[in-house]
């Protein structure tokens, strides 16, 4: 099976490219709208881009009407942001929180998630969730026609649940994947779990 990407149309590309393009990590964001209310939504189209400085980037499009997504609307007015690595137990949570709703109208209503205070933090995280990253927006980019928005966000500080910490052979610390059991995004509705961790030798 060949397909030419010059004759499909966007959702078609964007059907294919998210089957294939797998697992990829998801950003569960939670940002402040501009009446003080807190939005959260997930990104897929999310990674890790860069170390010094530390940067993370999710790819924002546009909501089904068209009009700008809550995150990014936040985040383009410099706005902090709490990116969270959500695991397994929040994919119900996470799915919840895609819903698109009036802007101002917080997810964090609809769904069963705690917040927390944490005094690095400007904005509260999600308390059950193992990993937590406060950034501010270092750069934003449009690219594509319709267009999409590449928002890179700076890592100032980082939250990481003490249950999934151990230490590895050279007495460093080590985050454990199993015990983060981080939710990955598949196509369509479906998403995934780890099922085995390979530990292999890198080459000298």
């Amino acid at each position: 099976m060949e397909l030419d990407f010059s004759t499909l149309s966007p959702s078609k590309r964007y059907h294919f490219m998210t089957q294939t393009v797998i697992p990829r990590p998801i950003a569960w964001v939670l940002s402040k709208n501009s009446d003080a209310s807190l939005n959260l939504a997930p990104f897929s189209y999310f990674n890790a881009v860069c170390s010094d400085p530390p940067l993370l980037m999710i790819s924002v499009g546009k909501k089904p009407t068209g009009d700008v997504k809550d995150t990014s609307q936040n985040l383009q007015k410099g706005n902090p942001c709490v990116v969270h690595i959500p695991s397994v137990e929040h994919a119900q949570d996470v799915t919840a929180s895609a819903a698109t709703l009036p802007y101002g109208k917080s997810e964090l209503d609809e769904i069963s998630e705690d917040l927390t205070t944490q005094s690095l933090f400007e904005l509260p995280r999600i308390s059950t969730c193992p990993i937590a990253f406060n950034c501010t927006v270092y750069d934003v980019i449009k690219i594509g026609n319709a267009p999409q928005t590449l928002i890179f966000m700076e890592i100032y500080n980082m939250f990481v649940s003490e249950n999934v910490v151990t230490k590895d052979s050279k007495g460093r610390d080590k985050f454990d994947a199993s015990k983060i059991n981080p939710l990955a995004r598949l196509g369509s509705s479906e998403y995934s779990s780890i099922t085995d961790v390979l530990s292999l030798s890198r080459p000298e």
